[in-house]
C-alpha cells in the first residue's frame, strides 16, 4: 500500500506541459543573457551556438506549427460549420447566438488593437537582427498595398486548391466555412465526407499535441537566441505585452459585456457579477472552458433564471466558437510583434487581422495548443514574423487562465442576452441575491 502511494505521488509530482514551457522560457532567458554579456564574440558563440544550434533548432520549430497551419484550420472550420450548421433547428435564436458570438470576438480584437497601439509593447527594442535568414515575411508585409475593396475580393478565391498551397488564409477560412454549410445542408448523403473531415481533424490535433511536447525546446533556443542577440533590451517589451493583455481583458469582461448586458438585455450588470463570479474563478483555477460547461449552466438557470432549454444549446457552443479572450491575446501579439520587428501595419491590415481571427474563433477549439497554432495563421495574414510567437509562448501560458475566465463569462453574457430577448428568463429569480446559494462549485483539480 505504501509503494501504491508513494508511486501515485511520483505521479502527481511529474510536471505538466505548461510548468516544462515556462522552465524553458526562464533557462533560454538566463541562456541568451549570458552569451551576451558574458562570452566573448566568436566562432564559438555566433557561428556554432547563436546562429548554429539555436537558430536551426528554433526554426525548425517554427516550421512545424507552421506545417500545421493550412490543415489544422482548414479541417477545424469545415467540422465547425458543419455542426454549427444544426442552429437552424432553434430559428432565430440559433443565428442571434452565432451573430452575437461572431461580433464580441470582432469587438474582442478592436480591443487588444487598441490597447496594443496605447502601450505600444514593442516600440524601443530593435529585433530585425535575429531574423537572418527569412525576410520574406517582413517583404510581404511591406509590400502590402491593397485596397480595402481588394481586401474583401480576395476573401473569395479564384482557385481553393492554389489558396491552400500559398497559405492565403482569408480566401482558405472562406473556402471552408463554404463547404462546411453544404455538408451541414446535404446531412446523411456525404456522411463519408463529413466523417472523413472529422477524422482528419483528429489526425491534426494529434500531430497539434507532439508538436507541443518539443516546445519547450523550441523556446528555449528561440529565447536563447534573441536574448544573446539583443540582452535585457527584449525583457520590457515581454512585461508590456503581458500588462496589455490584462488590461484588454479587464476592458472586455468589465466594460464591453456589462454595457452589453445593459443595452441589450435590461439586466443590471452589478447582479450579474456577483452571482457568476464563482464560475469566473473555477474557471481561472481550472484553465479550461469545457470543465466550466456543467457549473456554467447551472449557474444560470438556478441564479438568473435563464431557460435551460436556451443555456443547454448557447453554452456548448459558446466553449466551441466563442473565443474572446484568445483573440485579445492575438490582437495585442499582433500589435507587439509588428512594432518589435519593425513591420508597418495600415488599416487593411488590422481589417485583415480581425476578420482573419474572428472567423477563426470557429476552429480553435480543442487542446490548448491551438491558439498558438492560430496565431501563426494570424500573423502570416499580414506578414509578420513568428519568431515573435516565442517571446510570448511562455508568459502566455501564465495569461491563459484569465482568458478562460473572459472566454466563458462572454458565453453567459450572450445566453443571458438571448433569453432576455426570447422572453425565456424569469427575472424574479435573477434579481433575488439569494436565489440559488447552494449551487456548489466543485473543487479545482
Amino acid at each position: 500500500m505504501t509503494n501504491e502511494n508513494q508511486t501515485a505521488g511520483k505521479k502527481q509530482r511529474k510536471l505538466g506541459l505548461t510548468s516544462v514551457i515556462l522552465i524553458a522560457l526562464a533557462l533560454g532567458i538566463v541562456c541568451g543573457v549570458i552569451f551576451h554579456y558574458l562570452i566573448p564574440a566568436g566562432t564559438v558563440r555566433d557561428d556554432i551556438f547563436v546562429n548554429g544550434i539555436f537558430y536551426v533548432v528554433g526554426q525548425g520549430f517554427i516550421r512545424l506549427m507552421q506545417m500545421l497551419v493550412v490543415p489544422l484550420v482548414f479541417c477545424s472550420i469545415v467540422c465547425g460549420a458543419a455542426s454549427i450548421g444544426d442552429t437552424k433547428t432553434l430559428g432565430t435564436i440559433g443565428v442571434k447566438t452565432l451573430i452575437f458570438y461572431l461580433c464580441t470576438t470582432a469587438l474582442a480584437i478592436t480591443v487588444a488593437l487598441c490597447m496594443g497601439n496605447l502601450l505600444n509593447p514593442g516600440l524601443g527594442v530593435d529585433m530585425s537582427s535575429i531574423l537572418v535568414s527569412d525576410t520574406s515575411s517582413l517583404d510581404k508585409a511591406q509590400s502590402n498595398n491593397q485596397t480595402v475593396a481588394d481586401t474583401l475580393l480576395s476573401i473569395i478565391p479564384k482557385n481553393p486548391i492554389n489558396a491552400l498551397a500559398s497559405g492565403d488564409m482569408l480566401a482558405v477560412i472562406f473556402f471552408a466555412l463554404f463547404v462546411g454549410i453544404i455538408i451541414s445542408i446535404m446531412g446523411r448523403k456525404v456522411e463519408t465526407v463529413h466523417r472523413f473531415f472529422e477524422q482528419f481533424n483528429d489526425i491534426i490535433m494529434k500531430m497539434t499535441s507532439i508538436v507541443m511536447y518539443v516546445a519547450p525546446i523550441g523556446v528555449f533556443c528561440l529565447l536563447s537566441r534573441t536574448f544573446a542577440n539583443v540582452g535585457f533590451e527584449a525583457f520590457v517589451p515581454m512585461v508590456k505585452y503581458m500588462l496589455g493583455v490584462l488590461l484588454a481583458l479587464a476592458v472586455q469582461c468589465l466594460v464591453v459585456y456589462m454595457i452589453m448586458l445593459w443595452l441589450l438585455a435590461r439586466v443590471s450588470p452589478i447582479m450579474f457579477l456577483k452571482k457568476f463570479f464563482p464560475v469566473m474563478a473555477f474557471a481561472f483555477s481550472t484553465a479550461t472552458s469545457n470543465a466550466t460547461i456543467p457549473l456554467n449552466m447551472e449557474t444560470l438557470e438556478r441564479k438568473m433564471g435563464v431557460d435551460r432549454r436556451i443555456s443547454s444549446f448557447t453554452i456548448p457552443l459558446g466553449a466551441t466558437i466563442n473565443m474572446d479572450g484568445t483573440s485579445i491575446m492575438q490582437g495585442v501579439a499582433v500589435v507587439f510583434t509588428a512594432q518589435l520587428f519593425g513591420v508597418p501595419l495600415g488599416p487593411v491590415e488590422y481589417a485583415t487581422v480581425i476578420a482573419t481571427a474572428t472567423l477563426a474563433s470557429i476552429g480553435t477549439a480543442g487542446v490548448p495548443s491551438v491558439g498558438l497554432i492560430t496565431l501563426s495563421m494570424v500573423f502570416n495574414s499580414v506578414g509578420l514574423p513568428l519568431e515573435g510567437i516565442a517571446l510570448i509562448m511562455g508568459i502566455d501560458r501564465i495569461l491563459d487562465m484569465t482568458r478562460t475566465a473572459v472566454n466563458i463569462t462572454g458565453d453567459a453574457v450572450c445566453t443571458t442576452v438571448v433569453a432576455k430577448q426570447a422572453g425565456r428568463i424569469n427575472m424574479d429569480v435573477y434579481n433575488d441575491p439569494d436565489a440559488g446559494k447552494d449551487v456548489d462549485v466543485p473543487d479545482a483539480a
